[in-house]
């Protein structure tokens, strides 16, 4: 992976490239993360295609652009980032807020897609209460508490039953919310507010879809995800039957081969490569 900073239009970019591979995969990471979450399973993807992977503006070491990140200005980004990487088409895979972003994109630039994943993520805006959790958020970061959301938030992300053996992962989580710009994550929190119900454009949307969903999320409950895989008929769906909201850590095997066999990679060749 070749890691450097690029001009996405008018934003700098943070970003890491595999360079090689006849199809391309973009993995968008979610809120309070980075590029780095994707570093353990970046391997099992990129002997079969060409992985990439950025800091989206406002976490990570990218730039916070104006004091609210829209999804979609930051699907903007993307698309003119794979633009200056001489990347005409990919899929793009949006990991819970990365899905946001990843929606706006379908909705923007269905033509530059092969397809899009939702991992963890969900085309319904946010409900009044989940509103009100973010301007709680927004509320402690301004009051110089941003360790409490490093200390609460990352666990929750993980099954129950898996929470001791990820809590390499979940310190890694931990320091990520730590070392976060402030403005950042008050930009994604007012973005992630204003989004808008993408479920109609979903629908109708052409481009090939796969929704990769965690059976303990506690984020996105089973009836939640059960109620929009029946709202998407049109959609694929792979359920991870011991994975919460963090199943590429949780499940990798499982997630890769999910998603490879969606891009056109068969099973077999995933296990001839291993």
């Amino acid at each position: 992976m070749t890691e450097k900073f690029i001009m996405a239009g008018e934003t700098p970019l943070h970003l890491c490239d595999s360079e090689q591979g006849e199809k391309c995969v973009v993995l968008l990471h979610g809120y309070l993360e980075s590029m780095l979450i994707w570093e353990d399973f970046i391997p099992a993807l990129y002997k079969q295609v060409r992985v990439v992977t950025l800091d989206l503006p406002g976490h990570g070491i990218s730039v916070v652009q104006g004091d609210c990140h829209t999804m979609e200005y930051l699907a903007d980004v993307v698309a003119e980032a794979m633009t200056a990487l001489g990347v005409e088409r990919f899929t793009v895979v949006g990991h819970s807020m990365g899905g946001y972003v990843a929606l706006a994109l379908t909705e923007r630039h269905p033509d530059r897609l092969e397809g899009i994943v939702l991992l963890s993520s969900t085309p319904n805006p946010d409900t009044e209460a989940k509103k009100e959790n973010r301007r709680r958020e927004i509320a402690l970061i301004q009051s110089g508490k941003k360790e409490t959301l490093a200390r609460m938030t990352p666990s929750v992300g993980f099954a129950a039953d898996n929470r001791k053996r990820m809590q390499d992962y979940i310190a890694d989580l931990q320091e990520m919310v730590l070392i976060t710009e402030d403005e950042g994550i008050i930009a994604l929190l007012n973005g992630m507010m204003e989004r808008k119900d993408q479920n109609e454009m979903l629908q109708k949307s052409a481009v090939p879809q796969l929704f990769i969903l965690g059976c303990k999320d506690e984020y996105i409950t089973q009836e939640m995800a059960t109620a929009m895989v029946e709202n998407h008929p049109q959609a694929k769906v792979v359920w991870l039957a011991e994975s919460g909201h963090m199943g590429f850590l949780e499940e990798p095997e499982h997630t890769a081969e999910a998603l490879l066999d969606f891009i056109g990679i068969a099973p077999e060749k995933v296990e001839q490569n291993e």
